[in-house]
């Protein structure tokens, strides 16, 4: 059972484990609040996964209440673990700051001795609700913003966001994840603020926007990106495609390469960020391919080719891990792949080897993506032969380590050391099966050996 705690005249139902932990803190003389993401998502009636709190104990006396806690950071975040789910909860005593130095780090942080300090510090409005005590602490119209569905910051905006710079961004990832507008005071002074992502590491820039990316509104947050003046400082070569023409002449394009790449995403069917990530830039080596002919036809030769480029470039700078770069360049460099009725296996095993066996689906996704993104219908008769040929095809191998027998089985079967020989006859069965004289079963290829072996 939970506990049912009142607010505005409704409840609000609590996990026991959660009232529990907090009767600790009470039961101990200690003020303690449920706070940022836990609160506001109760109120959404939303999924809580991370339940954040904060109290007037300080780190060391958190410490003595759960022995088995532990922190390590300057802020006094104490991690709790718990032991039945293997979850942590987290507890930071209240806090307040001073100047910060580098537009992301206080110069020296304090506790504070009540909750309205510690709430006066935070990001935005929606992030600024607490509950204790049986009650909710809500001094910046918190749940008046959360109703009106926007993104305000708590006081003035151009102080929250030279404090911490990265707010830039949180405020943005907010407002797609949660489909909310930004307050126009607070889209202003991100405007007029958006330089100062500059002085944020792209580690934390990358996680941000891969945020964006994989929430409910990825193209609405990429949207308010460029409309603030941040994207032309984190994606540039995203940013100029937007005065990229490409509607002329025998082209079936409707939208200027920016938008046709930010209704790509929008379409695209893959959650994954990175196949989203594909979407949003597979066309950014148009920009430098741009041409127009006395016709006014426009062209974009070898425009996957420059893409690539540039997307290993975006890549590094993204700080992605050697996998999400390898399947980010991948998606890029092979999205212009051909799809016809005439194509022949050997074309349709190369495309496969191509962009590679696990990328096949996040590659047709994009393809989804793009059609879409240009105004054109979701599928094609040729996409969907093309698919069912990539079913039929890959139930062939694709390498000798494919075959159904290995080296091992051919020694024994014709009794022979290891050697060339072992090599030569599996290449032999390999190329029979490419052209289907022979099964890819195992009995038939033993057989196969047998009747060849003198």
């Amino acid at each position: 059972m939970g506990c049912l705690r009142h607010y505005n005249n409704k409840m609000i139902k609590l996990p026991k484990k959660i009232t529990d932990f907090m009767d600790v803190f009470e039961k101990h003389g200690y003020a303690i609040y449920l706070v940022g993401g836990a609160i506001r998502n109760i109120l959404l009636k939303k999924e809580v996964t991370n339940w954040d709190f904060t109290t007037s104990a300080t780190p060391n006396e958190i410490i003595n209440m759960f022995p088995k806690s532990f922190y390590h950071n300057e802020y006094g975040t104490v991690s709790i673990p718990q032991d039945e789910n293997k979850s942590i909860f987290e507890v930071t005593p209240f806090r307040k700051e001073s100047d910060y130095s580098d537009n992301r780090h206080p110069k020296t942080i304090s506790w504070a001795k009540t909750i309205k300090e510690d709430l006066s510090r935070r990001d935005f409005t929606i992030n600024a609700i607490a509950y204790g005590n049986n009650k909710v602490v809500d001094l910046y119209d918190g749940q008046k913003h959360l109703k009106e569905k926007i993104i305000k910051t708590v006081g003035d905006p151009d102080i929250r966001f030279k404090e911490d710079a990265l707010r830039l961004l949180r405020a943005i990832r907010f407002s797609s994840q949660l489909g909310f507008l930004l307050d126009e005071n607070t889209k202003q002074s991100i405007q007029r603020n958006s330089l100062l992502i500059k002085n944020i590491s792209f580690e934390r820039i990358r996680d941000e926007f891969l945020k964006i990316l994989e929430s409910d509104y990825p193209s609405e947050g990429v949207i308010f990106l460029k409309n603030t003046g941040l994207l032309t400082h984190i994606l540039p070569e995203l940013d100029i495609c937007f005065i990229i023409p490409q509607k002329s002449p025998k082209r079936h394009h409707i939208y200027d390469v920016g938008t046709h790449q930010i209704m790509a995403l929008k379409n695209c069917p893959s959650k994954d960020p990175i196949t989203r990530f594909a979407c949003l830039i597979h066309d950014i080596g148009k920009a430098e391919t741009f041409k127009k002919d006395e016709t006014g036809l426009i062209t974009f030769y070898n425009h996957e080719v420059v893409g690539t480029k540039l997307t290993k470039i975006i890549a590094d700078r993204f700080k992605l891990s050697n996998d999400q770069k390898e399947k980010l360049i991948q998606l890029v460099k092979y999205h212009q792949f051909t799809v016809s009725e005439i194509q022949t296996d050997k074309a349709v095993r190369r495309f496969i080897k191509n962009i590679g066996k696990k990328y096949i689906n996040d590659m047709l996704d994009v393809r989804t993506g793009d059609r879409i993104g240009s105004g054109a219908t979701p599928t094609s008769w040729r996409l969907e032969l093309f698919k069912k040929r990539l079913i039929d095809v890959q139930k062939q191998p694709f390498s000798i380590s494919d075959l159904k027998i290995d080296g091992n089985d051919i020694m024994k079967a014709l009794k022979i050391k290891p050697g060339p020989k072992v090599g030569q006859i599996l290449k032999k069965l390999f190329d029979q099966v490419l052209e289907k004289k022979l099964d890819n079963d195992k009995k038939s290829l033993l057989k196969a050996i047998e009747v060849s072996s003198p």
